[in-house]
């Protein structure tokens, strides 16, 4: 377990970040009128490196692609601390009507990534200027394509947690479900893991008028739909937090023709590693017991996506009790439940201890609440120097421990 900081912790963070509140809105409002899809930010990438370059930071990693990893030394020899900030938006079409609304048509940060890079660029301002005061080092991994599920493999392959090696790493993510100016927790699972799988029904192709020629992979196709969910119903423990959906399907060319063939694709969302590892033999055996039963065949498919957020709880307890310090113990939100939703932090922490927090975006000035990829999502900039603070003083407390 950590130790309470070392007294020496009392470099003002909250006000640091609070005098660059102008600077950050204005990088933000940049970045969200210029938003780039996954593996495409190459915009982003420059901007992010020419703002680190003004902020005196010169050691950046040399990475393909469109991802930027950059580093601060600090004054004394220490252990190496990650901050991951994703940078890529989504393909929605904006209705927001703010005068900073993307100029990209159908290209919009609605996930608050555009949130997520600022303040990971307030970060680098703030802890550079205070570098001869950090035992240790500052790793800035700022990621593309967080949003198809990749760009985590590919920075972590690319060299992003070495050189020197990452102890550790935090992030943050807009959470538009409580207020601004609001830090919300969670010790343990955070959120589910993601993975998809694909189902192809064989029957037999025929006349509509006699179905009894042929083998219906529709109707079988409606039966496996409802009967996957007995694996949550039936095989699962009721405690047990697991999804099912099938997303998609699609047979037939026509009204009075049996097709061939059905595919269909679907998501299993988990918290639980063990249970998650139990999922495509169930999957496969209901699948495929289904269309036997049926005189028809089905293969099953099955995509390993990203793993649970599961937080380190060393540092869980960290921003807790950081950001009761910086804001005080009635702006810290103890979240009640995981999402199922996934994210590609994940992959980091396979390879290191790490912690995922909710950064607060919401305030009754913005209207009607937009929940995460609408095309009517904003935040209250307000939550800027807050994620600024709260990130600054639990690396620096991580660094500085007895």
């Amino acid at each position: 377990m950590l130790e309470p900081p070392h007294e020496d912790v009392t470099i003002p963070f909250l006000s640091k970040a609070k005098e660059l509140e102008d600077e950050l809105i204005r990088i933000r409002r940049h970045l969200h009128k210029f938003p780039e899809l996954g593996n495409q930010e190459y915009e982003t990438s420059t901007f992010i490196k020419t703002k680190l370059s003004e902020y005196g930071i010169q050691e950046f990693a040399s990475l393909p692609g469109t991802g930027v990893v950059a580093r601060i030394k600090g004054g004394k020899e220490g252990k190496t601390v990650a901050i991951r900030a994703d940078i890529d938006a989504l393909p929605i079409t904006e209705e927001t009507g703010l005068p900073y609304a993307s100029a990209n048509p159908g290209v919009m940060h609605a996930c608050g990534h555009d949130v997520h890079t600022t303040v990971g660029l307030g970060c680098a301002k703030v802890l550079n200027s205070i570098k001869d005061q950090i035992a240790g080092n500052v790793t800035f991994i700022f990621q593309p394509a967080e949003e198809r599920l990749n760009g985590a493999r590919d920075m972590i392959s690319a060299g992003a947690l070495e050189q020197p090696q990452v102890d550790a790493i935090m992030a943050l993510h807009s959470w538009p479900d409580i207020p601004a100016g609001t830090i919300g927790v969670r010790k343990g699972p955070f959120l589910a893991s993601a993975d998809v799988f694909t189902i192809r029904v064989h029957g037999k192709q025929g006349h509509a008028a006699h179905p009894h020629r042929c083998v219906d992979p529709i109707v079988i196709s409606g039966q496996i739909v409802t009967n996957l969910q007995t694996i949550v119903s039936r095989e699962i423990p009721p405690t047990e937090p697991l999804v099912v959906t099938i997303g998609k399907i699609q047979g037939g060319t026509a009204p009075n023709i049996i097709p061939s063939v059905v595919e269909m694709a679907g998501t299993v969302r988990t918290l639980n590693p063990e249970l998650r590892a139990r999922i495509p033999e169930m999957l496969t055996r209901v699948v495929q017991g289904m269309a036997r039963a049926m005189r028809g065949e089905a293969d099953v498919g099955y995509q390993w996506g990203t793993p649970p957020v599961i937080s380190d709880d060393t540092l869980y307890q960290l921003i807790e009790e950081n950001t009761k310090t910086i804001l005080g113990e009635e702006k810290l939100v103890y979240l009640a439940e995981p999402s199922m939703g996934g994210e590609d932090f994940a992959f980091y922490l396979e390879k290191v201890p790490g912690v995922f927090f909710r950064l607060g975006t919401y305030s009754e000035k913005l209207g009607e609440r937009a929940p995460l990829h609408s095309p009517f999502f904003a935040v209250d900039e307000a939550c800027l120097p807050v994620g600024v603070a709260v990130m600054c003083r639990s690396v620096y407390s991580y660094l500085t421990v007895k």
